[in-house]
């Protein structure tokens, strides 16, 4: 037979479809529950059914109404026994399911947002526990909302935007605010990417953002002069790094900033500090595909994670110095490398499928910035600059 905490657990479990029809202005009462087996031992059939008048609305003043009815029982003769349970009413259901104040905001918040945009309405059907998420919000979630209404390419940075909200609320609440704009505003006004919508907020709602800056740096002064660079080491942006085009120069690409920085000087070449798994920004720079690219990662699970993921985008890619012959030589400065990997890459030679495979099983990690100066310059000694395209 149920009880007094079932009959509240599965109380709350219609509280969803309760919000919603407050939004709908459709009622869930009398929300009636099945009653369930009737114990036949009487002792227990005596307590459970004392426990559940005991808890009634009857007994407390709200909460299940309880309905007994007088029945011949073959093992205990006659009995009242529970015919029906129920809420009958809002005002139970909210004491009994201490909701009272959150559903009293619920419904201003509610009222709120129909006013302002009842075009919302199959969101908030979509999404009624959001309201109550977002219960000290509303106001200024309005106000966006309002502004991107009126404005909806605004082509501003974030902070710029003239609403009265603290600088930081929407980059705080992109989620929401995302999906909030996304119900408002027209498909054709929303940036999508090949059929797809963009996922990044900035780019979505048309709003100006901070880029990625690629950190690149020339090994040969000739080509400063050549493409009129105003400085050697340079931070770029990665949309004006796409405008460039050095296809017919060697790049080579640094897992870590050590390397990037101790590069040896290199006939007509180029090097980018690749940021770790940041570097993976890079797929979307189309002059990089014919180019010569060497990559110099960290002796380590992530080393050649990255590397695998590079070639994936540029399969002329060639790892250097990631070896075994470079981790024996260096040996004494590897260390102990918590990360694991059963995986085989899907784009490492065999031999660095060798490498990577012994340091997932030994754990073990050896960092590019200990090998020494003299051994990297001459490993990329041997690597046969390209010829400058006449």
């Amino acid at each position: 037979m149920i009880n007094p905490k079932q009959i509240k657990q599965k109380a709350e479990e219609n509280y969803r479809q309760y919000l919603t029809s407050l939004i709908t202005k459709e009622t869930i009462f009398p929300l009636e529950f099945s009653v369930g087996k009737i114990p036949q031992d009487y002792l227990i059939l005596r307590d459970e059914l004392a426990e559940l008048i005991k808890q009634s609305k009857e007994s407390i003043g709200y909460g299940y109404t309880l309905e007994l009815q007088s029945r011949n029982t073959r093992k205990n003769g006659l009995q009242s026994l529970p015919k029906r349970i129920a809420i009958e009413t809002e005002i139970d259901y909210l004491k009994l399911c201490k909701k009272e104040k959150e559903v009293a905001q619920f419904k201003l918040d509610l009222k709120l947002i129909q006013a302002s945009f009842p075009e919302l309405t199959a969101w908030l059907i979509r999404y009624p526990r959001k309201v109550i998420d977002y219960n000290n919000h509303w106001k200024d979630l309005i106000k966006v909302c309002q502004y991107f209404k009126n404005n909806p390419q605004p082509n501003l940075y974030m902070r710029e935007l003239p609403i009265e909200v603290h600088t930081k609320f929407i980059e705080q609440n992109k989620n929401i605010i995302s999906t909030l704009l996304e119900a408002i505003l027209p498909d054709e006004l929303l940036v999508s990417v090949e059929g797809e919508k963009e996922k990044k907020f900035e780019k979505r709602f048309s709003l100006k953002y901070q880029e990625f800056q690629i950190q690149m740096k020339l090994l040969d002064q000739e080509l400063k002069v050549k493409y009129a660079f105003p400085f050697t080491n340079l931070s770029i942006p990665l949309s004006e790094f796409q405008q460039l085009n050095l296809e017919y120069h060697n790049c080579f690409i640094t897992e870590n900033k050590v390397n990037f920085s101790t590069l040896p000087n290199l006939k007509n070449s180029f090097a980018i500090w690749g940021q770790g798994y940041a570097i993976q920004s890079l797929k979307s720079v189309t002059w990089l595909l014919p180019c010569p690219i060497f990559y110099l990662g960290d002796l380590d699970v992530d080393g050649f994670k990255i590397l695998s993921q590079l070639r994936s985008y540029f399969p002329q890619m060639v790892s250097v110095m990631m070896d075994m012959e470079t981790f024996e030589t260096f040996q004494e400065f590897a260390v102990a490398d918590i990360k694991t990997s059963t995986f085989k890459l899907s784009h490492l030679t065999d031999e660095e499928q060798v490498v990577y495979s012994y340091l997932a099983l030994n754990q073990k990690r050896l960092e590019q910035e200990h090998i020494t100066n003299d051994y990297a310059s001459n490993i990329l000694a041997k690597i046969n600059p390209v010829s400058i395209n006449p």
